[in-house]
C-alpha cells in the first residue's frame, strides 16, 4: 500500500482511506469487524468517521460507527499508534436544538464523547463536518486549538467548506496563532467535478491543504452496476440517478474499454483517476462486502498514463472548464 503525507501534518496514511458510514447501517458489527481487519491487513491505516454515523438508519442513535470501531481495534490486536483515525462534528446526535454546531461548547461535548466510543484518548485528525453558520469561526478554531493544546486532538481538517469559507479560517488562524486546518474532505469524482476544482483545488494547492475526496464512486454509479436498461435495488440508487445522463453512460462505456485493457474493474479506473492527481492525498472508499473491499483495493495497483487521464478528463469537463 502507498503512503502519502496528509497536508503539512507529521500523518503518514495510506493512498486509500477506509469509510465506515455504513458501519451499523448497511454493516452489522460483525461484517464491518472483518471489513476493518480485512482493509488494516491490506495495508490501510486510515480509517475516517463521524459521530453522527449513521442516525438516519432505524435505529441508529448516531455514535454507532465509532463505537464499532473502538471495539474493534481493542479486540483486534492491532495497535492504537498503528493507525489514524479521523472523526467529524457537527451534526445534531439528538440531545434537542442545542446539541448540535460548532460551538465550543457542542465541540467540547462532543469530542470527549467520540474519545469515549472510539475508546481512545486522542483523535489524530477532528474535522468539521460542515460549516455552521451561527458560529463565528474565530470561536470554533479556538476550540480546536484548545484540544489540540491538549493532546486530545493531533490536526484539524474540514469536510464541505465552500473556497471562501476555507480562506476564511486560514486567515484566522493566521491572524491569532490558532491550530489551521490541514485537510479538506470535499465532494468529488469523475462526475461530480466542477465543485472541487472551480476553486477549492487551488486553495489546497497553494496552502498544503491534504485532500480526501468522499463519494469517489458517485454513490456507486462508478462501479458500474447502474446502466443504461439496469438499475439494480439499493438504498443509495435514489442518489445515483442524478448521473443517468447520456453523457455518463457514453463514460461508462469509455471505462469499460480502459478497465479491460488494464484488467481491472470500472471502480479501480475511477479511484485510479483521483490518485493519479498528486493533490489528491487519499480516496474514501466504503464496502459493504469482503468483495467490494477487495475490489476497492485493487485500486491503487492500477496506473493510468496521463493520455488516459487526459482522455477522462475530457469525458468529463464541465462547462468553463479551462483546456
Amino acid at each position: 500500500m502507498e503512503y502519502r503525507t496528509l497536508g503539512t501534518t507529521q500523518l503518514k496514511v495510506s493512498a486509500l482511506c477506509l469509510g465506515t458510514m455504513q458501519f451499523g447501517w448497511t454493516a452489522d458489527e460483525p461484517l464491518s469487524f472483518r471489513i476493518l481487519s480485512a482493509a488494516v491487513d491490506a495495508g490501510i491505516n486510515f480509517i475516517d468517521t463521524a459521530d453522527i454515523y449513521s442516525r438516519w438508519a432505524e435505529g441508529n442513535p448516531g455514535g454507532v460507527s465509532e463505537q464499532i470501531i473502538g471495539r474493534w481495534q481493542r479486540q483486534s490486536g492491532v495497535k492504537r499508534e498503528d493507525l489514524v483515525i479521523a472523526t467529524k462534528v457537527r451534526g445534531n446526535m439528538g440531545g434537542g436544538p442545542d446539541d448540535e454546531g460548532l460551538s465550543r461548547a457542542h465541540i467540547m461535548k462532543s469530542v470527549e464523547n467520540s474519545l469515549r466510543r472510539l475508546q481512545t484518548d486522542y483523535i489524530d485528525l477532528y474535522q468539521a463536518h460542515w460549516p455552521d453558520e451561527s458560529t463565528p469561526i474565530e470561536e470554533t478554531l479556538r476550540a480546536f486549538d484548545d484540544l489540540v493544546k491538549q493532546g486530545k486532538v493531533r490536526y484539524i481538517g474540514a469536510s464541505n467548506y465552500a473556497a471562501w469559507q476555507l480562506m476564511q479560517a486560514l486567515w484566522t488562524s493566521d491572524k491569532y496563532g490558532l491550530a489551521r486546518f490541514d485537510s479538506l474532505q470535499p465532494h468529488y469524482n469523475l462526475v461530480h467535478r466542477d465543485e472541487f476544482e472551480r476553486e477549492l483545488a487551488a486553495v489546497c494547492r497553494t496552502y498544503q491543504i491534504g485532500v480526501i475526496p468522499y463519494s469517489p464512486l458517485a454513490g456507486g454509479f462508478l462501479t458500474g452496476k447502474y446502466r443504461r436498461n439496469l438499475v439494480p435495488s439499493s438504498v443509495r440508487a435514489g442518489g445515483a440517478k442524478r448521473y443517468f445522463t447520456e453523457r455518463n453512460w457514453a463514460l461508462l462505456d469509455q471505462m469499460d474499454v480502459l478497465a479491460k485493457e488494464k484488467n481491472a474493474s470500472v471502480s479501480q479506473i475511477a479511484l485510479a483517476w483521483l490518485l493519479a492527481d498528486p493533490l489528491i492525498t487519499s480516496p474514501i472508499i466504503g464496502a459493504n462486502s469482503l468483495e467490494q473491499l477487495k475490489d476497492n483495493l485493487g485500486a491503487v495497483s492500477v496506473r493510468l498514463t496521463p493520455a488516459e487521464k487526459a482522455a477522462l478528463d475530457r469525458a468529463t469537463a464541465w462547462e468553463g472548464e479551462e483546456e
